[in-house]
């Protein structure tokens, strides 16, 4: 049975690089993937293009096909990247340049767009899936709206003869199983495959989690190599039954727990798992080991597809003003306690308006609160103040009277630290599919 290997390029928008040309190298691979969006990944290459036209595409692009495009050109890998983001265009065009650059001719690179919704949104008011609110309710704040897309305009542009597919917010999954409609010729109503290849997608799309990265806990699930982490491989046949291997010499493990880590990562119904293309199931899915490093998947399933898309709205929700101060030696504790109460009073005399307000002993009480474990204090902590504020003026005063502290707070104080940022938030509402069109576009080298 004819198999394609698959080879996940990155997890998201800033992961490593490296692990991706030992893929290109060693891996054998047919296809280089790399998923780069987060929810708010988006919203922020929007801001970022709003600015410059020219921009809004993955940061790191420019460093990812400098890296791997001409050994994947000379080895007949094909990438597939959601790098495009908020500008899959200028995404494409940039790449070209690099082709170009390193004397590559004869390359394809298809832009693919048609996920940004923006106009669609603000025609209509939409509900808010999170809150049960509206869109309206938002008002001007609203910066950016992607629908998740799914393998269609993908399959176009590698059936228009791409060597490089850019694309804005495709869903992780489709990424991934994109490149198995393309070379089995999967028909879209194929619901069983095209469960199955969320399930390929699902378990490769974050890159070194199913190599034992995320899975990592040393003296409980102890991995070799972290250091030189190798990303998954996935062999994959025209039934849709999954190997999941790495790179011999690579760092990290494939095992039946990695795996089944990652199926349930982010998972909220096994048996309803919602994409563009098809509702997966994956609650039939089994695992086993059939030697070192290699894994097979089989089972999962799939159900016709919804008439709705998820959009991801993005919005300037608030502000976050910060500041943080560590001390250390005897005493640490309660220097640092006085400190946090020091700022308190300030604000509160300052009359900072603040919507959320934190004070955090960092080692302390930051995660789970003022419960503390039994024994005694830490040597060193770090004071953290962070509050919420409607102006970045007012997210400004905040982390300023904590670098006061200096001078005008407990002894021993150092390594101050201060930001006021803007927060772009998201939320999700469901837009009528036959309301999101696509376009492809090639560009050649």
């Amino acid at each position: 049975m004819r198999t394609i290997r698959i080879g996940s390029g990155a997890g998201y928008s800033g992961d490593r690089i490296e692990p991706a040309v030992e893929l290109a190298e060693k891996g054998d691979i047919d296809y280089l993937v790399f998923e780069c969006l987060a929810e708010r990944t988006i919203a922020l290459a929007q801001q970022a293009k709003m600015k410059n036209p020219a921009a809004g595409y993955d940061p790191l692009l420019d460093a990812r096909m400098k890296a791997v495009l001409a050994i994947c050109k000379q080895k007949g890998i094909k990438i597939v990247t959601n790098m495009g983001a908020a500008n899959p265009e200028a995404g494409a065009q940039k790449t070209i340049e690099i082709a170009r650059a390193l004397g590559l001719k004869g390359l394809n690179v298809a832009a693919v767009s048609g996920d940004d919704v923006l106009d669609q949104i603000r025609e209509t008011p939409r509900k808010l899936e999170e809150t049960g609110g509206s869109t309206t309710d938002l008002g001007n704040r609203i910066v950016s709206a992607n629908a998740y897309v799914g393998v269609t305009s993908i399959v176009e542009a590698l059936a228009l003869g791409a060597d490089v597919v850019i694309t804005g917010r495709a869903a992780d999954p489709a990424l991934f199983m994109a490149p198995l409609v393309r070379e089995f010729g999967w028909a879209m109503d194929d619901w069983d495959r095209l469960g199955k290849g969320t399930v390929v997608g699902h378990l490769l799309e974050c890159a070194g989690q199913v190599t034992g990265g995320y899975f990592a806990d040393p003296g409980v699930k102890d991995v070799d190599g972290l250091g030189r982490l190798g990303f998954p491989i996935g062999e994959v046949a025209e039934d849709g039954t999954l190997v999941v291997t790495k790179v011999a010499s690579a760092g990290g493990k494939v095992t039946p727990q990695t795996v089944k880590e990652q199926l349930l990562y982010e998972l909220h119904d096994p048996k309803n798992y919602f994409q563009p293309d098809v509702i997966a199931d994956f609650s039939p899915v089994a695992v086993e080991e059939i030697g070192p490093d290699r894994v097979r998947v089989t089972g999962g399933t799939g159900r016709p597809r919804t008439d709705t898309l998820k959009v991801s709205v993005g919005y300037i929700d608030s502000y976050i003003g910060e500041g943080q101060m560590s001390y250390a030696g005897p005493g640490a504790v309660a220097r640092g306690q006085l400190a946090l109460d020091i700022v308190r009073e300030r604000l509160a005399l300052m009359n900072v308006k603040t919507s959320e307000l934190r004070f955090d002993l960092i080692g302390v009480d930051s995660l789970h609160g003022p419960t503390r474990s039994a024994g005694h204090d830490p040597y060193e902590v770090r004071a953290r103040v962070t509050g919420r504020t409607e102006t970045l003026a007012e997210a400004v005063k905040i982390g300023n009277e904590v670098e006061t502290l200096y001078t005008n707070g407990p002894a021993g104080g150092g390594g101050a630290f201060k930001v006021a940022r803007e927060v772009v938030a998201v939320q999700s509402v469901l837009l009528p599919r036959t309301l999101v069109g696509s376009s492809v576009r090639i560009l050649e080298a």
